[in-house]
C-alpha cells in the first residue's frame, strides 16, 4: 500500500442527525470505535463520541446532541504525519476524511493509519535519527537534504517536529553515509544539534509517547 488515500474506509455509513440515539448507541456497542461522524443533508457537521452518546436518552435523536459535536477532521491531501496528528491531539481512533470542498469521503482507522507508518522507510529502514534547530527564517530544506546528500548520507525522511515564531526543530532518518561528519556540517552551517540517536533508542522514545494507541489499538 503506497497512497494513504487507499486506506478510506467506507464500509459503515455515517450516522445523521435524523438517526435515534439508540441507533448510536447500537453502533458503539458493535464496533470499538472512541467517535463517528454525523452528517446532515450529506454535510458533515462532526463526529459523536461514545462516551457521550452512552448517557444520553435512547428517544432522543443525534439532533439533540449537535452541539456536543466535535469537529475535527482531515483533507484527502494531507500526509499522514499531519493525519497522525490530528489522531493525536483529538485522542479519537477515527477521522473523517473530508475533500477541498467539504465532502465527506469516508474515515480513517487509527488501526490502519499505525500500520502505514509501520511500513514507510522512516521506521522499517536502519538508520539513525538527528533532530537539528535553526532560526524559522534561516532554513530551507533543500539545504537540510544537501548537508546530508553531501556527505554520502541516504535521507529516508525528514519532518518538522517542532516550531515557533523564532526556531524550528527538524527530525531526519538518515543511512548510510558517516553521522559525525554530517552533524559536523550541520553545526558549520549554524543549526544547533538537538538530539542524536541511534534508531533503537529513539523507536523506545516514540513507542513511550504513544501510549494512548494502547486504549485504542489493543497492543
Amino acid at each position: 500500500m503506497n497512497d494513504i488515500l487507499d486506506l478510506i474506509n467506507n464500509n459503515i455509513k455515517p450516522l445523521r442527525t435524523t438517526d435515534p440515539i439508540a441507533s448510536a448507541q447500537d453502533l458503539f456497542s458493535e464496533y470499538p470505535f472512541s467517535h463517528f461522524p454525523v452528517m446532515e443533508d450529506d454535510i458533515y457537521i462532526g463526529s459523536a463520541s461514545a462516551e457521550d452518546i452512552e448517557l444520553v436518552d435512547i428517544e432522543k435523536t443525534l439532533d439533540d446532541v449537535r452541539y456536543n459535536l466535535e469537529r475535527f477532521f482531515v483533507r484527502d491531501n494531507m500526509i499522514w504525519l499531519d493525519v497522525l496528528e490530528v489522531f493525536a491531539k483529538n485522542e479519537t481512533n477515527i477521522v473523517p476524511v473530508l475533500d477541498k470542498d467539504n465532502k465527506y469521503l469516508g474515515h480513517y482507522e487509527l488501526a490502519d493509519i499505525i500500520t502505514f507508518f509501520h511500513e514507510t522507510p522512516f521506521l522499517k529502514e536502519d538508520g539513525g535519527i538527528l533532530i537539528v534547530e535553526k532560526g524559522t527564517g534561516d532554513y530551507t530544506m533543500s539545504e537540510v537534504a544537501q548537508i546530508v546528500e553531501s556527505n554520502n548520507g541516504r535521507l529516508l525522511g525528514m519532518f518538522i517536529s517542532e516550531a515557533n515564531v523564532d526556531r524550528v526543530q527538524i527530525t531526519l532518518k538518515i543511512s548510510l553515509g558517516g553521522l559525525s561528519e554530517i552533524i559536523q556540517t550541520f553545526r558549520r552551517y549554524n543549526y544547533e544539534i538537538v538530539s542524536e540517536h541511534q534508531e533503537d533508542a529513539y523507536l523506545n522514545i516514540l513507542k513511550d509517547r504513544s501510549d494512548y494507541l494502547d486504549k485504542y489499538l489493543n497492543i
